[in-house]
Formats: structure tokens, sequence, C-alpha cells
């Protein structure tokens, strides 16, 4: 896609061209996300490489900061396609789009290196590694885009509040999608009064936008596919190609790269929280149960290709396999696929196979209407 079409503009495209339907809800949404998008052209001009000093401080700014977008809403619709329209179509150079779990993550792996530094005498004792780090966010971009913005414990929740304060400060524009109104974050969590004051602050600084649509769009596409293809031919490639991009209209797909404690695991095709890989270079590769909740949190939907029949010749690659399906089905992963037989008969013989009987009962649920209808996420 160009990034000279406006948001907008894309998105009345795919209407225009039958990709995807009309709906009121996000329709708004991305007014407000066009409006935000015409605001940022001005704003820029403030906050790119030349105008760092009026990040410093709001006293220096010409424009007043606008505030960010916050859309909450069910599952499939339609929330990380508008977002990832913005995201593609924004005149913001210094830009950046993470999913909320994989920020986090280098959120602490930052905080742990910073304070090891300090024990090492390298970094003054008496600085704050959180104003350290928002430095650090706002040097490589002013305007984050954040995927399934979740808190889940108080040790993320008081980090969030004041790394957010000192990014907002900073000037800082944030576009997140989730499941959850602010009100609900960290619903119910240990000390949760603790986390009041930093929904607060998201309140004031972000426009709450909600999806209220009756649809869920994703499993509407999903319900009109086969998500267990067999066998796993060139016919089966075609067909998990197109799935793939119906299941990301309006997106640009690109390759992901997840950090996982300093090794990456590439994922070759993504886009709107969906990935595709093969089974060779997830279940062939000396990967573990770390790097497949990797992906597991990251991706709402896994598609992948080319199982073959398992059996004890493959028994490292069974194993890895189970691993890979047991963390899909604790984040209720979708996964569509392709194998060379089906899942009561991809492992029934040789040592492993009695193992294997619990990967195939939740291969045979994951491919429920039930199943398909759940929300991604492990339970909080």
């Amino acid at each position: 896609m160009s990034v000279t079409t406006e948001p907008n503009g894309a998105y009345q495209a795919l209407i225009q061209n039958d990709q995807i339907r009309p709906d009121p809800a996000q329709g708004l949404a991305m007014e407000r996300l066009q409006a935000l998008h015409e605001e940022l052209d001005l704003y820029g001009q403030q906050m790119g490489k030349t105008g760092w000093r009026a990040r410093l401080t709001l006293r220096n700014r010409k424009r007043a900061m606008p505030k960010g977008i916050y859309m909450w809403g069910g599952v499939g619709r339609g929330k990380t396609m508008l977002m990832d329209l913005f995201y593609d179509h924004s005149n913001v150079l210094d830009r950046k789009h993470v999913h909320f779990h994989a920020f986090m993550q280098e959120v602490h792996r930052r905080i742990h290196s910073f304070r090891e530094a300090q024990k090492a005498g390298k970094v003054s004792g008496s600085s704050d590694p959180i104003e350290a780090l928002s430095k650090v966010i706002t040097d490589q971009a002013w305007l984050l885009c954040f995927d399934e913005f979740h808190v889940t414990d108080i040790g993320d929740a008081m980090i969030l509040g004041r790394l957010f304060e000192a990014l907002f400060e900073k000037g800082v524009i944030i576009v997140t999608t989730s499941n959850r109104h602010p009100r609900d974050l960290y619903k119910d969590g240990l000390q949760r009064d603790r986390f009041l004051p930093f929904i607060d602050i998201l309140m004031e600084k972000m426009d709450v936008i909600e999806l209220a649509s009756e649809t869920d769009y994703r499993l509407e596409r999903m319900r009109s596919m086969e998500v267990y293809l067999t066998p796993a031919d060139e016919a089966a490639d075609d067909k998990l190609n197109q799935d793939f991009l119906t299941l990301t209209v309006g997106s640009d797909p690109h390759v992901r790269t997840l950090q996982v404690n300093g090794r990456e695991i590439v994922i070759p095709l993504a886009a709107e929280g969906v990935g595709f890989c093969t089974f060779s270079a997830l279940c062939e590769e000396p990967l573990g149960a770390g790097d497949y909740l990797e992906i597991a949190a990251c991706f709402h939907t896994l598609i992948l290709s080319r199982i073959p029949a398992l059996g004890p010749e493959k028994r490292n690659e069974a194993k890895r396999f189970v691993t890979l399906i047991d963390a899909l089905y604790d984040y209720k992963v979708k996964l569509i696929c392709s194998a060379d037989a089906l899942a009561t008969e991809l492992y029934t013989e040789g040592d492993g196979a009695f193992e294997f009987e619990r990967t195939t009962s939740r291969l045979l649920e994951m491919q429920s209407p039930e199943y398909l209808a759940l929300g991604h996420g492990a339970k909080e």
C-alpha cells in the first residue's frame, strides 16, 4: 500500500471492492482515526528529528498534543484492521507498531539491563530506569500503535503507570486496541487501587472508542474455511495462502521477528495478528516452550503448513509439535493448517503415541465452532 493514501480512503476502497461490508461502528472509529491522521501532519512538525527540544517540555510546544485513541470491543470487530490501516497510511516516519505483549517483554528486559548496569557501577544508582526507558522509546518513535492492550499483574500495572505518564509528558501519541474498556483493565486484580491513577491518565490522554458491532467478522470468515486440510499438498498451500489474505484484508503482510531470551524467531508472513509458517520452521528447529508461548501470545491465529505424518523417526519433531499445540491451546490461538493425515492418524504407532492422544484431542477441539469463537489470550 502507498503511504500517500489516507486511512479513510483505504477503508472506503475496501468497502467499494466488496472486501469488507460497511459497518457503522467501524465507520465512526475510522472517522476519528482519519482526524488524528490529519492532526499528526501538523503536530509532527514539532516532533520530528529536528524538533527534539520540543519533546522535552510542554511549554515549548506550539501545537497542543492530540489525544491518542483507545479502540475496544469484542473479538473480530475490526479493531486491528482499522489500526493497521491507520498505521500503514500514516505520514509519521518515527512510528512503531508492536504487539503489546512483545512491548512489555522488551520493557522488562531493558529495565533489568539498566539495573544490572547500576549494580556494576556503569550507571548512577540514583538514575530512574523508567525515565531512561521513556527517553529511549521517544528517540525511536513518537507514534506508538499497540495490539491487544491488557494488564495481568501488579508489576506491569505499576510500570505502565509511570512509563505512560513519562511518554505522554514527552508528547508521544498512542493508538491501541483492546478487548476491554479502560475502566475494566486489571479488573479484580491484586492491589488494583494502585492501578486506578493510570486508568485516569488513559481516559484523559486518549479518546475511548467502542466497536460495538454485533458481528464477529473474523469468526464469520473462519467458518467459511476448512481449518484442517488434508493432504498437505500444493492445493492445500494455495488454500492456506488465500485464507491468509482473507483474514488479513486491508493489511500489508510483512516478516515478523520475535525476540525470546536473546534469540530471534522469524515468522515469514504476518499481518493483523495472523502468522503464517511451515511445520519445518517451527518444529524441526530447536525451539522450546518459551518460544511457542511467545508465538501464542503475539498471534490470535496461526496458519501452519505441511504437517507430516509423525512417528518414532520424528519423535523430536513430534515433541515440539505437542508443545506448540499446548501453547496455542492455552492462549486460545486459532489454528488453520495442512497435514498429511487426519488429526486422529497423525501419530498412532511408536513411543510417544499414547502421550500424543491429548494433542489429538486438542487438535479436534480447535476445529470446533465453540473454540473458534473464543477470544485470544491466556486466562487472566
